[in-house]
């Protein structure tokens, strides 16, 4: 028996079922029937719509896959990077645990927009790479499909390079917690409280109601004045003849009676407050400086409080707080040529 009589002629299996990547059903039915007509419909009919469906199922487990792990990231996102701060925030009583309860809900809004983001980019990516293997399977040529959107996406590239920076800035600061909705921040071009935030930028409303809308590509440095805590400082001038350490007592006595009101020391204030001391020797008086740890966004509101309570405790102990003073001397030119010729 002639083994080589039995092959199949190669230019009709190469008609039939291609040069390269051949199907196992089309050379198959050309073994079986010699035809390769019916082979190449085989082909199409059976062999490549089993690998079509193959490739969208594997598609589809590694979206289930990539959905999972993501989720999986973005909860360790939501609970570990804040877990000591929140271990601190416990230790400090249950007054505090209103402030728990916020960087949890914080931190879980952060991981829900965060991940959201994260599982669109990724199954559109496996399904453009599934589209792409679908197109080949059936007899398109990718090259020129693939050239053509690399040159498109080179263009799209430079023309939108300030939204992907816009994005990946975006993406960064709700990865690092750089300030959420309800923050008081500085970002330069803008100070005020933040009212939203999105990948594309960062809306804050500043203290005349003006709402200022920021790229976040643009945002170079960010100062939060209301994360996790805050400081009021307070610098009191007094006059250069004021006993000190008794002004300090006076200061002492009314931060002292601030901490114990049960109005603000309960709610407002982080920690019992501080007089630190001078502060400065002005040109016209010496300042003395108080610091109050408080809840965050409460300093401006406990400042405002401490002076008023300040400014009464120094009337009534008759201390006095100096304004700008300056001494002026007058020289007479005719009484000065006198003493001269004299």
């Amino acid at each position: 028996m002639n083994v080589f009589a039995q092959t199949p002629p190669l230019q009709g299996i190469a008609d039939a079922c291609g040069e390269s990547n051949r199907g196992f059903v089309c050379e198959q039915v050309f073994d079986w029937t010699g035809n390769d007509s019916l082979a190449s419909a085989a082909d199409w009919l059976l062999d490549r719509p089993i690998r079509i469906a193959l490739i969208l199922v594997a598609a589809w487990i590694a979206t289930r896959i990539v959905k999972r792990a993501i989720v999986r990231f973005t909860k360790r996102i939501a609970t570990a990077p804040s877990s000591a701060r929140l271990q601190k925030l416990r230790e400090r009583g249950p007054v505090k645990s209103l402030a728990d309860a916020d960087a949890r809900s914080r931190a879980e809004s952060r991981a829900e927009t965060l991940g959201h983001v994260l599982r669109s980019v990724t199954v559109a990516l496996i399904w453009i790479f599934a589209l792409l293997i679908v197109l080949g399977e059936i007899g398109v040529n990718l090259g020129p499909l693939i050239a053509g959107a690399g040159i498109g996406g080179v263009a799209l590239g430079f023309g939108a390079q300030s939204i992907v920076k816009d994005f990946l800035s975006g993406l960064f600061m709700l990865v690092e917690d750089h300030y959420g909705v309800g923050d008081v921040v500085d970002l330069g071009y803008a100070t005020g409280t933040v009212e939203e935030v999105s990948l594309r930028s960062t809306t804050i409303r500043d203290v005349k109601g003006t709402v200022w809308h920021v790229p976040n590509g643009e945002i170079a440095r960010v100062g939060n004045f209301s994360q996790l805590w805050s400081r009021a400082l307070i610098d009191i001038e007094v006059s250069y003849d004021t006993d000190l350490r008794m002004a300090m007592g006076v200061i002492h006595k009314v931060a002292q009676e601030f901490w114990e009101d049960p109005e603000w020391g309960g709610d407002e204030l982080a920690e019992r407050p501080d007089v630190w001391g001078v502060q400065y020797l002005g040109g016209s008086g010496i300042a003395l400086r108080v610091a109050v740890k408080t809840e965050p966004s409460m300093q401006w509101s406990v400042e405002r409080e401490l002076r008023l309570r300040l400014k009464e405790a120094f009337d009534e102990a008759g201390i006095e707080i100096p304004f700008p003073q300056q001494t002026v001397w007058f020289r007479n030119d005719d009484e000065r040529n006198d003493d001269e010729e004299n």
